[in-house]
């Protein structure tokens, strides 16, 4: 790990490349006023790579995120590296506000990559490795292990491994084979005895994949309280022989390949069967071209010149590095039963006003708006609870949800499948194309129609992301519906490791939007009109800008001005211009943004009225707020919204997205106080420069050690939740 430097009471991560710093003089539309996102997002997985690297968390949860780190620099790759390079290769024409050739970004994404990527191979090597065996906890070489665990070792690949295995050939009467995408495999170059005909051809190659249906780390003691493990690519290499008799091994190398992505589909692109269209994309998907190439460090190098030719990638595609190739691999060490070497497990609390499982769920809704906080709050015990009771109540009529990502096992195709077996009318929107879960996606679609629930996939060129759910109930003489309105996805798993908010209500005016939302998205309609509702791509963008215009004409009437925001990314144009504006009016900006930001903050004469933190820890900050202070002293009177969108182009112009006002005023200061305790955060906080690079704060010395300044968000909203808790723990 390398070290921090000091400066103003915070700490900066070293080596971090700069973007040109905008000037001040020049007008809100100029490109050098932006950051460029792919580089932005590359910080923001250098912030999470942080957290593997801190020693002041818990080593098995520094395990944890070298996992993270990995898994999300894969899906960068998968995602942008293909389509920046396919940008390069059509023109290299700037595509992005910051005005950057995809050739320029390309280059400076591989060198951090790079960059990074040696980073944790040395926090892993030199830190993580002997802190794990200080805890008596050995990853171990097969040079390490005595006669008898070698001789277990081997029994165990003779048992478990040997009959998996695949060797694939390659020679003249056998192609090279296809490469699964981020699989690892081992390149085997082998010589023929001289008595064999075909030796005359020379060495030859073979393709072995590390299968993926076994452990990675294989025990070498018995029971749950293993403490030695040997890679299972080190116990594959040592028995390479039995798989290859009669042939003398020249040379063996790890390596792994990444494949692109298939790019999203455009808005005019129209296919009357979106299902079929989706599995099409699938097939592609599987054959893309290959866009990385991972070696361990000093591959042999006949076996590297035939894999990259083969690929046929460019030396820029490739990366050689020490550690694993795979730390995804990791997840299965972070989760050995070791309490003692992570963070104390955190049970969700039951919301307050549904602390009484035996109450009615719809007249507690009915009485009062709920405002649910996950983890914080039981997502079990209040989401899943209301569709669940819809579905068993003999008096609700309907329900209507939203499906963008769920579980495999979902409770909530379990309760549709029975309220559509009940009798009642159940629809569901399944958005076919959630990027890396359109084969859960399509199952789902295929299990709700075969029990009669009513499954429509979007509207045609959109995404659907709104998270939304309507119950339609009979009580007395006529209907009443409610509805769940959230930030995160219906996905009890996510659920427990994400933040995310939610509101239960019964409000006649947001229920009633809600019912236009759905009568859109299941059916034909012109332009709805939304009293409540920030709908995309109808009107969430204009009432956004509207808001901003407010807060700038109140700036100026000497009124109350203020706008928070917080969110996963950012990135669109017009409203960072908006923002700027806003700030040149004098009103104060405080953004709260997880990921990649391309707005540059405190800029003179641009945007010295603007800060954006980013806070990154336990749990991954995924909810949305929005507040606009409209004239009002007091944040709790102003207004409040939560939703599913970002502040991104897609989610304004191409996605179907919701955000929902808050209208209940105890809701409005548990926002508030959210947002505070985020602001004061001094323990997982990042403030982002102007140059796009990222400080981390430190806590003050004199800090109350209760304060969120010391505790952090993560830890003093577990408290705050922890004392509203009703029931006994």
């Amino acid at each position: 790990m390398g070290t921090t430097k000091k400066k103003n009471g915070q700490t900066t991560t070293p080596a971090q490349p700069r973007a040109p710093i905008a000037r001040a003089a020049e007008a809100t539309t100029s490109s050098s006023n932006y950051l460029n996102r792919d580089l932005s997002w590359l910080e923001f997985n250098r912030r999470v790579l942080f957290q593997a690297l801190d020693p002041g968390v818990p080593l098995l949860e520094r395990v944890k995120f070298c996992a993270i780190f990995s898994n999300n620099l894969d899906e960068f790759v998968m995602k942008r590296i293909g389509f920046l390079r396919a940008d390069q290769e059509s023109g290299d024409v700037p595509r992005g506000p910051d005005g950057l050739p995809p050739s320029a970004v390309l280059a400076e994404c591989r060198a951090r990559i790079a960059d990074m990527q040696a980073t944790l191979a040395r926090c892993w090597d030199n830190e993580l490795v002997p802190a794990l065996a200080a805890h008596d906890i050995h990853i171990l070489t097969y040079a390490d292990l005595g006669k008898k665990e070698r001789k277990r070792a081997d029994e165990w690949f003779n048992r478990n491994v040997f009959p998996v295995l695949t060797p694939l050939a390659v020679d003249k009467g056998h192609r090279f084979p296809f490469i699964s995408n981020l699989s690892e495999s081992l390149g085997v170059l082998l010589e023929r005895d001289q008595t064999d005909t075909r030796a005359e051809e020379g060495p030859s190659f073979a393709r072995l994949k590390i299968p993926d249906v076994l452990p990675r780390f294989v025990p070498l003691e018995e029971g749950d309280r293993c403490s030695r493990f040997l890679p299972l690519d080190a116990l594959i290499e040592e028995n390479l022989d039995d798989l290859f008799p009669g042939l003398k091994i020249l040379g063996v190398t790890p390596f792994r390949i990444t494949r692109s992505a298939a790019p999203e589909k455009g808005e005019d692109d129209e296919n009357d069967d979106l299902l079929e269209q989706v599995q099409e994309e699938l097939h592609l998907r599987r054959f893309a071209e290959a866009v990385r190439l991972e070696f361990n460090e000093r591959p042999h190098e006949r076996i590297r010149e035939l894999i990259t030719e083969e690929l046929k990638l460019e030396t820029v595609d490739i990366y050689e590095r020490s550690g694993p190739l795979e730390y995804r691999d990791l997840f299965e060490l972070a989760s050995l039963p070791r309490a003692d070497l992570r963070e104390d497990p955190w049970r969700p609390v039951t919301p307050p006003a549904l602390a009484d499982d035996e109450s009615d769920i719809f007249a507690t809704i009915a009485h009062r708006d709920i405002l649910v906080h996950h983890p914080y709050e039981s997502f079990e015990r209040s989401v899943e609870r209301f569709i669940a009771a819809a579905a068993r109540d003999p008096d609700v009529l309907a329900i209507k949800q939203t499906i963008y990502r769920t579980s495999r096992d979902s409770p909530f195709v379990r309760s549709l499948i029975k309220a559509a077996e009940a009798g009642k009318a159940v629809a569901c929107l399944v958005e076919l194309r959630a990027r890396f879960d359109e084969e859960r996606n399509v199952e789902f679609a295929r299990q709700l129609e075969q029990h009669g629930v009513h499954v429509a996939y979007g509207v045609v060129g959109l995404k659907t992301h709104s998270k939304c759910s309507l119950v339609v109930r009979r009580e007395g003489k006529g209907l009443r519906s409610y509805a769940h309105l959230g930030t995160g996805n219906y996905h009890p798993d996510t659920a427990t490791l994400y933040t995310d908010l939610g509101v239960l209500t019964a409000n006649t005016e947001i229920t009633g939007d809600v019912i236009e939302l759905f009568n859109e998205l299941t059916g034909h309609s012109g332009t709805p009109r939304y009293k409540r509702l920030l709908v995309a791509p109808h009107h969430m963008r204009r009432r956004f800008a509207d808001l901003i215009e407010s807060e700038i004409k109140n700036a100026k009437q000497g009124k109350p001005a203020r706008i928070v925001a917080k969110f996963n990314s950012l990135e669109d144009r017009r409203i960072t211009e908006h923002l700027y504006k806003a700030s040149n009016a004098g009103v104060p900006v405080t953004l709260i943004v997880r990921g990649f930001c391309c707005l540059r903050p405190g800029v003179p004469g641009l945007s010295e009225n603007i800060s954006v933190i980013s806070i990154v820890g336990r749990f991954l900050e995924h909810s949305r707020i929005f507040h606009f202070a409209a004239g009002h002293e007091d944040p709790v009177d102003g207004e409040w919204y939560i939703g599913s969108a970002d502040w991104m182009y897609r989610n304004l112009n191409n996605r179907v997205e919701a955000q929902v006002p808050i209208l209940d005023r105890e809701a409005r200061a548990r926002l508030q106080r959210m947002i505070d305790v985020q602001i004061r955060d001094h323990r997982h906080a990042w403030d982002l420069r102007a140059d796009g690079s990222y400080s981390r704060r430190e806590v003050p010395k004199h800090a109350d050690p209760l304060s969120p300044e010391s505790l952090g968000t993560f830890e003093t909203l577990m408290r705050d939740a922890a004392a509203s808790r009703s029931e006994p723990d």
